[in-house]
């Protein structure tokens, strides 16, 4: 075999690994796959009790205001836990606000980081944020950020009522979150 035909079939063999490795049986350096993550946790929202974790700090009526009115805003600093139990791992804190920002009081606008404190994403958190129209069954909400194991993180959560006392303003609501991570 002569030299300059080694050469062609070298350099053939070579265009052949190439494109091989740019074609499906590689992955694709320059577009990584995201990783997808998917969890549920429980919030528990308490306006009233000792272990009382959310304010109103202003309204109409100012700190007097029900977060039931429009306008309303409140401060949370709720426990998270894995199950809806109160006596259930403890794995964080949902810590920021909510404003009553519907004019019939029937829907908040929320934002919010989940900071997690202990479990597999232990000092990791996201970042939440849109409307929490609480009379309907499921709603929708916007995973915008994150930090730790959630960096880059862009997703979306389903929120639901899991107990509510409305007299005492308490309730335990479900996040069943879904992010896509690197």
């Amino acid at each position: 075999m002569a030299v300059s035909d080694r050469l062609t079939f070298t350099n053939f063999l070579l265009l052949s690994i190439i494109a091989l490795y740019f074609s499906n049986g590689f992955p694709n350096l320059f577009n990584p796959q995201p990783n997808q993550t998917n969890l549920v946790v429980y919030v528990h929202d308490y306006f009233t009790g000792e272990d009382a974790s959310a304010i109103t700090v202003g309204g109409r009526k100012g700190p007097e205001s029900s977060v039931l009115e429009f306008g309303t805003q409140m401060v949370v600093d709720d426990l998270v836990t894995e199950g809806p139990k109160i006596d259930s791992r403890e794995i964080g804190r949902a810590q920021g606000m909510y404003i009553n920002s519907q004019s019939d009081g029937k829907g908040l606008y929320m934002v919010f980081s989940v900071i997690f404190s202990g479990g597999e994403f232990r000092g990791s958190s996201l970042e939440i944020q849109g409307p929490d129209l609480f009379t309907m069954k499921e709603r929708e909400f916007g995973v915008v950020s994150g930090t730790g194991f959630f960096r880059f993180v862009k997703g979306f959560g389903i929120m639901q009522t899991e107990s509510m006392d409305l007299v005492h303003l308490r309730a335990v609501i479900k996040l069943n979150i879904t992010v896509n991570h690197y």
